[in-house]
């Protein structure tokens, strides 16, 4: 017996701009496996419209008017955890990026990609793994220390792997047989030993480093 096709990954667009935010939602929408559940036009109206939709997946623009994009998806990700959150924007600017990611984005994407490379983007955050723009990858990579994977343990670099393709503690731990907590101490030595700010540098140093 056939095994019956995946849930298609459920979306939320966010931009101020209706025009852009139609535009998006309508390419994205004819995308296979994609599902667009709905649209906002703000930070405040995204978090009502995710608590209400459940999305998989919400695309955020960055500057909007009175909750911004970044405070939103630090609002939603508080929310709700099992949420990605993908910036999608005009402003290549290493601040946003920052901010973005540090806010509990799960990537960074400029808005002059084609619909069938956001539907990519989407399926991969759905997934757990970091979208993010050549570019701004590329200048993630140049900051990163130039300490190598040498540094790590086999165990480490496992776990570095894991962490990479965007499994949490918990999934690290029920994979490698090992207590949430120990994966947590592990984590934590792999980002100081590597000099790594947090998981989405450790995503964009495994690729880096052909990890993946």
């Amino acid at each position: 017996m056939a095994e019956p096709p995946p849930a298609p990954v459920r979306v939320l667009v966010v931009d101020d701009q209706q025009l852009v935010r139609d535009g998006i939602a309508s390419l994205l929408g004819i995308q296979p496996g994609i599902e667009v559940v709905g649209t906002a036009a703000d930070g405040r109206e995204a978090l009502e419209r995710a608590a209400e939709l459940a999305p998989d997946v919400v695309l955020m623009d960055v500057r909007m008017p009175g909750l911004d994009g970044v405070e939103a998806t630090r609002a939603l990700r508080r929310a709700q955890p099992a949420c990605r959150v993908v910036m999608l924007t005009t402003f290549d600017d290493d601040a946003y990026v920052t901010l973005a990611l540090r806010a509990g984005a799960e990537g960074y994407l400029l808005k002059d990609l084609g619909a069938a490379e956001l539907a990519d983007a989407v399926r991969l955050a759905h997934r757990g793994v970091a979208p993010l723009d050549a570019a701004v990858a590329r200048r993630l990579a140049a900051a990163l220390p130039a300490a190598g994977p040498a540094e790590l343990t086999a165990r480490e670099l496992d776990i570095l792997r894991l962490v990479a393709t965007g499994s949490t503690n918990r999934e690290i731990a029920a994979r490698m047989y090992l207590s949430e907590g120990t994966v947590k101490n592990h984590v934590s030595r792999i980002l100081g030993r590597l000099g790594l700010r947090d998981r989405t540098q450790a995503a964009v140093y495994a690729r880096d480093h052909g990890l993946l």
